[in-house]
């Protein structure tokens, strides 16, 4: 099932993307990096490989058009991207066919940055995956308590220097995958779909309803 979805805050609306594949066993809640948006298609390529491991997915755009279009700069506002994602996080829950949903974060470029933000200040994030990102920016990686994979192309030497730093002075469970080739929008052949499986298989093993738990039932 495929909807679009609308999320009110006090500042205004955000727009987003919802899938929720039968039998979903997880939601991923996408980050955006500058200068992309929900309709990412390198986002969406990723997104359609979860739904079909049964892990739903949301891609948002985390800021209103009148933001994006009047302050460029508001792409690179890690806190007010970090209390957005969290403010979706809330909008989430009393949606009955989302809420018993364990939630990962998957972040591309700043949007990582936020990601890791949110999932330092929320015990709701169960795992968070980082593509291409800048996790450097995050305001506090040793907060970080969810599973981390931090994916980068070898082609991308400033990044992949700047994800190492980050690994060393994060605490949580926590991965570096190297993708040989790539550059930095994985736009070489074949390593978009290295991403999309190496993000399946880290939410689809952090993110599992316990047995006893239903759809339908509250976390």
């Amino acid at each position: 099932m495929r909807r679009e979805v609308t999320v009110l805050l006090k500042s205004g609306r955000l727009s987003g993307s919802l899938a929720l594949p039968p039998g979903a066993t997880g939601l991923v809640l996408f980050a955006h990096g500058s200068g992309s948006s929900r309709h990412s298609p390198r986002n969406r390529f990723v997104a359609e490989r979860l739904n079909s491991e049964r892990l739903a997915t949301l891609l948002i755009d985390l800021l209103h058009p009148a933001e994006d279009r009047g302050d460029p700069q508001a792409r690179f506002d890690i806190p007010l991207l970090a209390e957005r994602l969290l403010a979706v996080m809330d909008w989430l829950q009393p949606q009955p066919d989302i809420r018993p949903l364990p939630l990962g974060l998957f972040g591309a470029s700043t949007g990582a940055a936020a990601a890791l933000d949110a999932a330092a200040q929320s015990d709701e994030i169960k795992a968070v995956v980082s593509r291409g990102g800048r996790p450097d920016l995050a305001a506090d990686l040793t907060a970080v308590r969810a599973p981390t994979l931090l994916i980068v192309g070898a082609a991308d030497p400033v990044v992949l220097e700047l994800n190492r730093a980050a690994l060393a002075a994060m605490r949580c469970e926590k991965a570096l995958t190297v993708i040989p080739g790539a550059g930095h929008l994985f736009e070489e052949q074949g390593a978009l779909e290295q991403v999309a499986a190496l993000a399946s298989d880290w939410f689809r093993q952090h993110l599992a309803l316990p047995p006893h738990q239903s759809r339908g039932t509250s976390r």
